[in-house]
């Protein structure tokens, strides 16, 4: 297909839909596809409220704000949730097993090739089963949307993996190890010494940072520039056991320096974020706070807690949770090489 952009035409110029719609048809096929896969394998399909009076708490994400107005014409905020993850989690305090939801989520500042300001995440939990699960799962929805959109092969711009090899699993600390030689585990720690080692390690690596960047901006900085356009050529790569402070939500590993967190990243993009639940609300409440610390230090704002969730969380099994990103997932089985192209009705303006 043509690499039709925003600024070109817009989306309902007859041209334009006529190129664009095999895609679009192809993505119907897919979503068709996961939900059968879902429906067959125990999950009940749930529908969540996108207002939310938290959007979630991650210290780079950023919500829609909003106002809800009472009969007496007082206002309090709300926010379009950036994840359905508090709410589905509350559904499993209640006592559902298996629950997966299609969610139009909201993320603002995030528009390029790969993002959208609002976008479709797959969200499924299993309770009182482990990670490796959720491991399992996505390669087999892989093999689902591979086959409901037709090919044998996942691609994004001159990458490629095969859609029904096995996933390869490699931890955070091995890939930092063998794409960065980073010894990501000696830097581990809370103190500026870890700081300093993991920076003077990245500029070693070709990596330039910035004086004021924290253990974790430095982190982030190796992934992206050395880590993940290693992933997922020629299969998919499971890239576990994230350092615990890359993981708000997840719960420790045995190794306590990393979580029991993993990702999933096909043709050197990241598709789907999992992990198993962290459910002790003191430490979740702590985690919390510290990540909106973080976001008022950087960004002058911050988003209240749930404290419906956090009460919830109380009463919560063990469980393992994933997203995905249903659009991301169509661009990689159809071959698109922008967001806008896989959405049926994309948001116009640049």
């Amino acid at each position: 297909m043509t690499d039709k952009t925003p600024e070109s035409s817009p989306f309902w110029a007859a041209h334009v839909h006529a190129d664009r719609r095999p895609v679009l048809l192809a993505r119907g096929r897919v979503v068709a596809a996961l939900r059968a896969w879902f429906a067959a394998n125990g999950f009940i399909e749930v529908e969540t409220g996108v207002l939310a009076v938290s959007p979630g708490n991650e210290t780079h994400l950023h919500a829609f704000g909003t106002a809800l107005v009472a009969p007496d014409g007082t206002a309090a905020p709300f926010y379009l949730r950036t994840s359905p993850e508090f709410a589905c989690k509350k559904l499993l305090a209640a006592g559902e097993p298996r629950i997966v939801e299609f969610a139009r989520v909201f993320r603002n500042g995030e528009r390029g090739a790969l993002h959208a300001p609002e976008f479709t995440m797959v969200e499924w939990y299993r309770a009182g089963e482990p990670y490796g699960s959720l491991m399992a799962d996505c390669a087999a929805l892989l093999r689902e949307a591979a086959q409901a959109a037709g090919t044998w092969h996942f691609s994004f711009r001159g990458r490629s993996a095969d859609a029904f090899a096995e996933p390869q699993r490699l931890s955070v600390a091995e890939a930092f190890g063998r794409y960065a030689r980073i010894n990501l585990l000696a830097t581990l720690g809370e103190g500026e010494a870890d700081r300093a080692a993991l920076a003077s390690a990245a500029v070693a690596a070709g990596i330039r940072i910035a004086d004021d960047d924290t253990w974790g901006d430095i982190f982030s900085r190796v992934l992206v520039e050395r880590i993940e356009p290693k992933l997922g050529i020629g299969r998919a790569t499971i890239l576990d056991e994230y350092p615990a402070g890359q993981a708000a939500l997840a719960r420790p590993s045995r190794d306590p320096r990393v979580a029991e967190r993993f990702e999933l990243y096909v043709c050197g993009v990241e598709i789907a974020n999992g992990f198993a639940e962290l459910t002790d609300p003191v430490e979740q409440r702590r985690r919390l706070e510290a990540e909106m610390e973080e976001k008022a230090r950087r960004y002058g704002e911050r988003y209240p807690l749930d404290e419906d969730f956090l009460a919830a969380l109380a009463q919560m099994p063990d469980a393992s949770g994933i997203a995905l990103g249903l659009d991301r997932l169509v661009m990689l089985a159809t071959g698109a090489s922008r967001i806008d192209q896989v959405m049926w009705a994309p948001l116009g303006g640049s």
